[in-house]
């Protein structure tokens, strides 16, 4: 059996240190997971770890694990390692921090030096756990045992001496912003990502779990690339709990619950920063807004045929509170038949916990491949360019890492993110230029009373209540002229209430809700929300010609 090739990240870090470019390698991403350990005579599964010795270090001499649980382990050449002077009468090896990277770096010293003065060399190899625990961002105040710690991890890749012998470390954590920026920036080092499996990744994977769990995948025999490409998203090692959780009941995977299944494995490995945006409502569903219908349903179209040069990169929908942002979502989602990703509670209080979560969601986004990335109240959850020193700088460098990535050059046809927001003047200019928002759809409140009666007879009618013509003769002149989706909701709220508690006639139970009816947002609030709406249309087709002749607010 020919092996598999090896995954990109790997083959990079190969061609790195075999041509002495790096020899020190920060590994992020999806370090956690399980993955295929290749092999001509039997492939398996493992961890990172078991990767890193089998795969990529089958060669070298000694390899050294350090994290700080364990502390400093003897992973492969325990007879080399223990010639060391040092390790004379074998004394125990130390677990702290410092005292574990002093010694690490004692013995470095050792083999590089021993090169220099014998014909003896051993290539070593070494990697570091959970190195945000080891070296994590510095929350305030000196630390003078962290910063001695980052003083020698730096050495292991710019020390002439260190960096002229055979020696491979490998810091590894999950996400780059966990890690001290010194020592996760540092120019020596090389980073390397392990992203998300993709769909024939995982297709090899299961084509050796399949004798293993014969029950869970019997729907999928000869078809288990089908079954990879519905999962594509989640890691691994929660697909294979999925298969062992099924299997133990004596249960099949059926086609009918994979959506589900997949919804849950990601959400739970994302633990709470996303979730899926699931609708039955197409854009059918929406009451007018026949030209935004017709936008959207043009670039559903491109997408679907892989024409994608004319797709935008992102969507910014904009309006009054209550005009159907959010609604206006969940009715693409269910359009265009493509997963739509909702960004929430990434923000954290701990230093680089922010940034390392927006890496967890960004990993997510690479290995869906084509999706929408719904971003609700931008305007909050965008950050700032500036924003002063009241967050510590969290604002900013969020700015900064959604900004790099609504804009990444690679992403068209396969991200389209969604901006909504009622205030998009606090949106900063950058994120809403061409090249990362594209364009932007205003939503705006009914507009004449006919509107009006028409938008709260559709919301009627989905509760079963019957209005007539003849009611909106009758109620002409009490129907609000500024009437959004959601104020209109609550109204009919109101309406169902009254005929199920009284009884009334609806025509009755409207006429008497609509005599003590006050908006739920202040008329001078509407009306500045209304012509930021306005400024912010990328297309004059938008715009109704009701407010066309109506001034924008100046935009940031």
């Amino acid at each position: 059996m020919t092996p598999k090739p090896l995954p990109a990240w790997a083959g990079e870090l190969i061609g790195l240190y075999e041509s002495n470019a790096a020899g020190q390698f920060l590994i992020h991403g999806n370090v956690h997971d399980r993955m295929l350990i290749p092999s001509a005579a039997s492939p398996r599964l493992g961890t990172l770890h078991e990767f890193l010795l089998d795969v990529l270090m089958p060669r070298f001499d000694v390899v050294l694990s350090y994290d700080l649980g364990n502390g400093i382990r003897i992973e492969k050449g325990g007879p080399a390692f223990a010639t060391w002077p040092a390790m004379k009468d074998s004394p125990p090896l130390p677990k702290a921090p410092r005292a574990a990277i002093e010694t690490l770096t004692h013995y470095f010293r050792y083999c590089a030096n021993l090169r220099r003065v014998t014909p003896q060399s051993l290539q070593v190899g070494c990697f570091l756990k959970d190195a945000n625990l080891i070296v994590p961002p510095l929350t305030g105040g000196l630390d003078y045992d962290l910063g001695a710690l980052i003083t020698l991890l730096r050495d292991w890749a710019n020390d002439s001496l260190l960096a002229g012998h055979a020696l491979a470390t490998f810091l590894i954590a999950e996400n780059l912003n966990d890690i001290h920026p010194l020592v996760a920036n540092n120019p020596r080092a090389a980073r390397l990502k392990i992203p998300l499996p993709t769909s024939g990744e995982l297709s090899d994977s299961f084509n050796l779990m399949a004798a293993t769990y014969p029950v869970s995948l019997a729907d999928y025999r000869g078809n288990l690339g089908g079954i990879a490409r519905q999962l594509t998203g989640a890691t691994l090692g929660a697909t294979e709990s999925l298969f062992k959780t099924k299997q133990h009941a004596g249960q099949k995977i059926s086609a009918g619950d994979l959506v589900k299944l997949k919804k849950e494995l990601v959400e739970k490995d994302c633990a709470g920063l996303i979730e899926f945006v699931e609708s039955s409502r197409t854009l059918d569903d929406l009451y007018g807004l026949e030209k935004v219908k017709d936008w959207l349903r043009q670039d559903t179209a491109l997408w679907r045929s892989n024409d994608t040069a004319a797709l935008p990169k992102g969507y910014l929908f904009c309006g009054p509170v209550g005009t159907g942002k959010t609604f206006l979502v969940e009715c693409l989602a269910g359009e265009a038949g493509v997963p739509v990703v909702k960004m929430k509670n990434f923000r954290d209080k701990w230093v680089g916990s922010t940034e390392g979560n927006l890496e967890k969601i960004f990993r997510l986004i690479e290995a869906l491949g084509r999706c929408y990335v719904f971003v609700d109240e931008a305007d909050q959850a965008l950050g700032r360019r500036e924003a002063g020193g009241h967050d510590s700088g969290i604002s900013g460098r969020v700015y900064s890492m959604i900004a790099e990535q609504m804009g990444a050059s690679g992403s068209r046809g396969k991200v389209i993110w969604i901006l909504a927001s009622s205030r998009p003047d606090l949106i900063e200019v950058d994120l809403k230029r061409p090249g990362r928002v594209d364009v932007k759809i205003p939503l705006f409140p009914t507009s004449t009373a006919a509107e009006g009666f028409e938008l709260i007879r559709k919301l009627a009618q989905a509760r079963g209540l019957t209005l007539t013509d003849g009611c909106f003769r009758e109620l002409e002149a009490k129907i609000p002229r500024l009437l959004t989706p959601g104020a209109t909701e609550a109204l009919v709220t109101k309406v169902y209430r009254l005929v199920r508690t009284r009884p009334m006639d609806p025509a009755a139970a409207l006429k008497e809700c609509l005599e003590d009816y006050r908006s739920p947002v202040a008329p001078e609030v509407m009306e500045f929300q209304i012509g930021l709406a306005i400024a912010e249309a990328s297309d004059a087709d938008f715009i109704p010609a009701a407010f066309a002749d109506r001034k924008g607010v100046a935009r940031n």
